[in-house]
């Protein structure tokens, strides 16, 4: 009898233990998960991206697909389908603000919008220009005694630059291609016919698209985020920019002169020497009702610059 109690008492004593040890370790899985968390939140917001402002001045349709007597190229179906596919793409991708430039005429209005001795207004920083080089349509089929196939297949070639505003430099182009298609099949007269599919001109535009997107982010977001001034008087002085970029309150960024352009003889294209750092601001407030019209007014912390002239500088992202 006593052995029987004993053996109770260590079995209870036993499970008591167990469960003080179970206990702890979900207690311990709790606040490791907890302070993953907290890094997690600190890594992004460590991370965020300052947005930068995209147009896409124009989409052309190179070939000579859907050009009947009465084309107009002003008024393209595929060269709007393929502006709107780049343009929820890169939306998507949540690191753009996009501007409505519908006009190839606009870059040149662009670029005298970041003029380097005029009034710097505010612009887009990076234009994109597009053209569909490539298009067709073909069906593939197959015969057998008791079976037939048929596939549709269309086929599109998507040529993108990528222009700086700020040098007028293409700093990006490529080309690439996609492919959609669909299928069908019958034995012995049964099974589903497919007809036409005039929805596989889209998809064929955003699988090529789709190629490009990538490399344009990575190519904008390479390049640090750039603002200009745009008053400086006695109401205080105003940047372009605002919250929808990502700016916020205290944040800093270098202040720099631009430097001096030098023609290159054997591209004939001018390249801007590296500018010089002459001070650092904070963001006091934002405003602005749109992407467009949203400015910042800030301060300098330290440095200055020459009010009658704010074309010769710009704000820069700390590196």
């Amino acid at each position: 009898m006593k052995k029987r109690i004993l053996f109770i008492l260590t079995l209870c004593l036993s499970f008591s233990l167990f469960a003080q040890k179970k206990n702890k370790r979900v207690s311990d899985r709790k606040q490791n998960t907890i302070e993953t968390i907290n890094e997690v939140a600190t890594a992004t917001e460590d991370t965020r991206t300052l947005k930068r402002k995209v147009a896409i001045a124009r989409f052309s349709n190179e070939t000579s697909y859907a050009k009947g007597l009465f084309y107009d190229k002003n008024n393209d179906p595929m060269g709007k389908q393929a502006v709107d596919i780049l343009s929820t793409k890169l939306a998507s991708s949540g690191k753009f603000i996009l501007l409505e430039r519908q006009d190839y005429q606009l870059i040149k209005d662009e670029l005298k919008i970041a003029d380097n001795e005029g009034f710097q207004e505010i612009g887009a920083d990076y234009l994109i220009i597009g053209s569909i080089t490539e298009f067709g349509r073909k069906n593939v089929g197959e015969s057998k005694v008791f079976s037939r196939s048929k596939t549709q297949i269309v086929e599109a070639g998507i040529s993108i630059r990528l222009i700086d505003v700020s040098t007028g430099q293409i700093i990006y182009s490529e080309e690439a291609k996609g492919q959609a298609k669909t299928s069908n099949k019958t034995t012995l007269g049964l099974g589903k016919r497919t007809d036409y599919d005039s929805s596989l001109s889209d998809k064929a535009i955003s699988a090529a698209i789709s190629q490009l997107v990538e490399n344009i982010i990575n190519n904008c977001l390479n390049r640090p985020w750039k603002s200009y001034f745009l008053s400086y008087d006695q109401d205080g002085i105003i940047i372009s920019g605002g919250e929808s970029q990502g700016l916020r309150l205290g944040d800093r960024f270098d202040v720099f002169s631009k430097g001096r352009k030098i023609k290159n003889p054997q591209t004939g294209m001018f390249i801007e020497l590296p500018g010089k750092r002459v001070g650092q601001i904070t963001i006091d407030y934002s405003g602005g009702e749109s992407p467009e019209s949203e400015f910042s007014i800030v301060s300098f912390v330290d440095g200055d610059i020459d009010k009658n002239s704010l074309g010769k500088y710009y704000i820069k992202q700390i590196d």
